[in-house]
């Protein structure tokens, strides 16, 4: 396998590669590089955690023109905390590179701060849609000099509906830019989009590593929407994790859970699209330095969220596909260390659940809190019907079958599956 000074990076980067434990190329980065060098367009199907950042970032550096001072590249992604996880890991790059200038644009910044640094000479843009045709519009930036173009989680920002800005965007640029497109998934839009901008583009899939998903301890808790509450602050109880990120599908979902989480006496913190930059900017620097226990956050706004010691994920509200679960429970379990992901399923996730299961090629155990996580068997009985009204007999899970249990305070999960082991273990405690 290559170093990163055989596929073409100056000795200065790999120095600063070296000096942070970065020495062997991944597959997408092998890949990349050399493709991107020869100035062709790329294609990159490629999840989070495998290195798809340093992938478009480094040949990015090795093509800058310092003496230039225009817009030379332009690297578009979905959120705020993605502009600064990217504008920052460029700025780690060149450490040992003198004149290159990199500039990250995006929502919740100030505008008249935002339009001085353009003023100077800036090389590389890391922007989010809107905020960028903002200055479009107030003609403060000029991208028709951009040579290099990059559209990463081009999937989330179809999910966020900046797919018509991001084609607005795209117009300002040179005909005969360099357009490279990484996405985790590839939907026909993105397809499309694809083959309006590009040309001949190269097609690079680098599926996740499985260890990405092995790594993490998996457990699936049955319950009802009206006991998910309960039975999350049960599992904190009996968990005591160190830090734990907890999953909502939505923002409301989110401030109620985390509003819920301070009644009881806990640290908490929340992440979604309604806080300003600066609210956000605070409780993730609360988070990361552990004042805080939990962190309630919604999908997009955790998107690229990386934080060490993370030993638990919750998905209160189960994920609508695998991409997403993966990419939830990656937030766990890093550099080695140990992780737990806990998924809540009321009878009407069972679909979803069984699509992720598809999806990571995994069976999981489902388990059931006993007077916690459901009420008693004939209750539930009646709402797993009404909720699943309408739906095959061959698709729904039989519950006939299963004994019923006395409701009891503070027991163990039990399994449903007689086969497996997916037990909460505790780790370490607070």
């Amino acid at each position: 396998m290559p170093d990163f000074l055989q596929l073409g990076i100056r000795k200065e980067i790999n120095h600063t590669l070296q000096s942070l434990g970065i020495v062997t190329p991944t597959s997408i980065q092998e890949r990349t590089i050399p493709s991107v060098l020869e100035g062709k367009d790329v294609i990159a199907k490629a999840q989070t955690g495998t290195g798809k950042t340093l992938a478009f970032v480094l040949p990015i550096l090795e093509k800058i023109d310092v003496q230039k001072s225009d817009v030379q590249a332009l690297i578009l992604i979905p959120t705020r905390e993605l502009a600064q996880q990217i504008s920052k890991e460029i700025k780690r790059m060149v450490e040992n590179v003198e004149g290159i200038h990199t500039l990250a644009v995006y929502g919740g910044q100030d505008v008249a701060h935002q339009l001085k640094k353009l003023k100077g000479a800036t090389h590389i843009v890391v922007a989010t849609p809107g905020r960028l045709l903002d200055h479009i519009r107030r003609e403060s930036i000029n991208l028709s000099t951009v040579q290099m173009l990059v559209l990463d989680e081009a999937d989330q920002m179809l999910h966020m509906g900046f797919l018509p800005e991001v084609d607005d965007i795209i117009h300002e640029t040179l005909s005969s830019r360099q357009t490279m497109l990484f996405s985790a998934t590839m939907p026909n839009e993105i397809r499309s989009l694809a083959k309006k901008y590009m040309v001949e583009p190269e097609f690079i899939e680098v599926k996740a590593k499985t260890v990405t998903v092995d790594e993490v301890k998996q457990v699936v808790i049955e319950t009802t929407d009206r006991r998910k509450q309960a039975t999350l602050l049960h599992l904190i109880e009996e968990h005591r994790p160190f830090l734990a990120i907890i999953f909502c599908r939505t923002k409301i979902r989110a401030k109620k859970l985390h509003d819920a989480l301070i009644a009881s006496g806990y640290e908490s913190d929340e992440l979604h699209g309604d806080l300003t930059q600066s609210k956000r900017e605070k409780a993730m620097k609360r988070f990361r330095e552990a004042k805080t226990q939990f962190l309630v956050a919604t999908d997009v706004a955790a998107r690229g969220l990386d934080v060490e010691g993370v030993t638990h994920v919750y998905n209160y509200d189960i994920p609508l596909d695998a991409e997403s679960y993966v990419h939830r429970i990656g937030r766990t379990g890093r550099a080695g260390g140990d992780g737990v992901a806990i998924t809540l399923v009321a009878p009407k996730d069972m679909e979803f659940l069984r699509m992720i299961e598809k999806g990571i090629h995994q069976k999981f155990d489902i388990q059931v809190i006993e007077g916690v996580s459901i009420p008693d068997r004939e209750d539930y009985n009646r709402v797993s019907r009404e909720q699943l009204k309408g739906a095959s007999t061959s698709e729904g899970r039989r519950r006939d079958g299963r004994s019923s249990a006395k409701p009891s305070s503070g027991k163990k999960p039990t399994n449903r599956r007689p086969k497996g082991n997916s037990g909460t273990g505790r780790n370490r405690s607070r």
